[in-house]
């Protein structure tokens, strides 16, 4: 099936943070399927109103309304992860947001897709307390997804959707080889055309790195991003409350002038 209006929703992993463009912007796994789907038919147009920081309930509350009004033909809804790190988070509550997205989206006739979050215990130890967090978010959506009829690309189940190449070094955003795989997954999901299933592969060259190493590494990144991070939240000084929606309205989807692959 061909789709000639795709809009995405979310936050900042939909914006495209952590997968730079070549041009002083940010690429990510939405504007790369958006170019999946221009390589399968022509005249695709496509909008992004996703914002860096949002969570669930921000999400649709701020962007819902505005993706109905595009009429898309096809909908990537991706949040959650905002809630997840936060003490406050309720499975329930992200879920009821997520739902109600959803609902309102495949009511106009779109595709909608969505995705379940891997398991983020094994990125980095400090991580583990979160992991009931994730069965419980992912039981959830998967839940919610069927009622809707919703397409789930789900992650948890993938060694690769946990190897560090594929993650940024905060470890909260994709990597440009995170964001391809994504948009991949989605493109797979989807049963596009030059799609299958390589994207849960695992990498080449793995490898297990000596309890000094692991170390040294979790002391960089509690410094350098978990504990900057915790003090912009004990601040409440979230990271997109001035940024509009990266590409508000539906237009032609052309290659990055550069960038990587």
């Amino acid at each position: 099936m061909g789709y000639a209006r795709y809009v995405a929703v979310g936050d900042s992993q939909t914006e495209g943070v952590g997968d730079p463009d070549g041009d002083g912007g940010w690429r990510g796994y939405a504007d790369r399927l958006a170019e999946h789907l221009a390589g399968v038919g022509p005249d695709v147009r496509y909008a992004n109103l996703a914002v860096r920081g949002r969570r669930a309930h921000q999400v649709r509350a701020e962007q819902l309304a505005a993706a109905v009004a595009l009429r898309p033909d096809l909908v990537t809804v991706v949040a959650g992860m905002n809630d997840l790190i936060r003490p406050s988070f309720a499975a329930d509550q992200v879920v009821a947001s997520l739902a109600d997205m959803f609902a309102a989206l495949t009511a106009t006739g779109a595709r909608v897709a969505t995705v379940t979050f891997p398991d983020l215990a094994l990125l980095a130890p400090v991580l583990r307390p979160l992991r009931h967090r994730v069965l419980d978010l992912n039981a959830g959506i998967r839940t919610a997804a069927a009622r809707h009829g919703v397409v789930v690309v789900d992650t948890f189940g993938y060694a690769v959707t946990t190897d560090p190449r594929l993650w940024n070094a905060d470890r909260i955003h994709a990597s440009p080889l995170g964001h391809a795989r994504i948009a991949a997954a989605f493109a797979d999901a989807l049963g596009l055309p030059g799609s299958d299933g390589t994207w849960s592969r695992p990498l080449p060259g793995a490898h297990t790195p000596s309890f000094a190493r692991t170390v040294a590494a979790e002391l960089r990144w509690m410094t350098s991003f978990a504990g900057p991070w915790l003090y912009r939240r004990v601040r409440r000084r979230p990271s997109g409350d001035i940024l509009p929606a990266k590409r508000p309205r539906l237009t032609a989807v052309t290659p990055p002038a550069r960038g990587p692959a």
